[in-house]
């Protein structure tokens, strides 16, 4: 299922031997983001360390889902990296996971830590009321996977990869990895991944089940796109709601779960919407929706 581990992947995810951000770099121009057609696209721009995120792009992308969440003009997300790498986890220089950390840390600072950097990022792309789609136009490694698989949608440039690289480093796996990966693929396929932290292509992960489609690089684009504007111009509302049931029923029984579908149908009964989907039914012509 998965490759051998090349020391060529594994020099390629290593953020922390990438030069320092210099400090007149604003975290807007290192995640970018713009709408367009009502598609928000967020890009990841520091290519040079195939876009390790900082706490600072961290805090950035989390707002960017919140804003998208709460604006009527944005209908679907896009998130991207500019370069060779989707992104390659958490830049972990100068933060308390450093090999040097330890002297002055005080119990409870790592998982306060992890609580709310790595999963608040997950929880806002999973939690987002607009539908995400991941563009993986190169490695994602630790984090940056769990980034686009936490995505309602992957779609993957035959070149990318998608690296489990925590055990490379002696490390746990964080941003909702271990809860992630098992109900994706279950826990053996899980396992394997996260306990030899091979490289997956892109090819492997589809199969798997973990993208939706895998692109010839010059592709993803395009397709990224047309995904993004169909949604768009979808039932915005409805498509919230079926993202909350579908994300819920993983962890609920049937009766819990089927109390959730139809409080859901109760609510999206009262969108314009609905109506429009219904009327045009009736009346035998396209449905034009407001997202609203």
């Amino acid at each position: 299922m998965t490759s051998s581990p090349e020391k060529s992947a594994a020099k390629s995810v290593e953020p922390e031997t990438e030069p320092a951000i210099e400090p007149s770099i604003s975290a807007d121009s290192l995640v970018q983001h713009a709408t367009d057609n009502r598609v928000c696209r967020i890009t990841l721009n520091r290519p040079e360390a195939l876009n390790a995120i900082t706490p600072d792009q961290r805090e950035r992308i989390i707002q960017l889902l919140d804003d998208a969440s709460a604006d009527p003009g944005v209908r679907a997300v896009v998130l991207t990296g500019t370069g060779r790498g989707f992104c390659a986890g958490a830049d972990l220089r100068g933060t308390a996971s450093g090999a040097t950390a330890g002297a002055g840390r005080v119990a409870g600072d790592v998982a306060r830590t992890i609580r709310l950097g790595a999963q608040r990022l997950i929880a806002a792309v999973l939690d987002c009321e607009k539908p995400v789609i991941a563009a993986v136009n190169g490695t994602a490694a630790g984090l940056g996977a769990h980034l686009a698989f936490a995505c309602d949608l992957v779609l993957a440039a035959e070149s990318a990869k998608f690296i489990e690289v925590f055990v490379r480093r002696g490390l746990v796996p964080d941003g909702g990895g271990a809860y992630l990966l098992p109900r994706l693929i279950g826990p053996q396929r899980a396992k394997e991944l996260m306990f030899f932290g091979d490289a997956l292509t892109a090819a492997e992960a589809e199969r798997l089940g973990l993208v939706n489609r895998v692109l010839p690089d010059g592709e993803l684009d395009k397709t990224t796109r047309e995904w993004a504007e169909r949604l768009a111009a979808g039932p915005t509302r409805a498509l919230a709601l079926t993202k909350q049931l579908v994300n819920a029923s993983l962890d609920a029984d049937r009766t819990t779960a089927f109390t959730a579908e139809a409080a859901a149908q109760e609510i999206n009964m009262t969108t314009e919407d609905a109506r429009e989907g219904v009327a045009s039914f009736v009346e035998r012509r396209s449905a034009e929706y407001k997202g609203r």
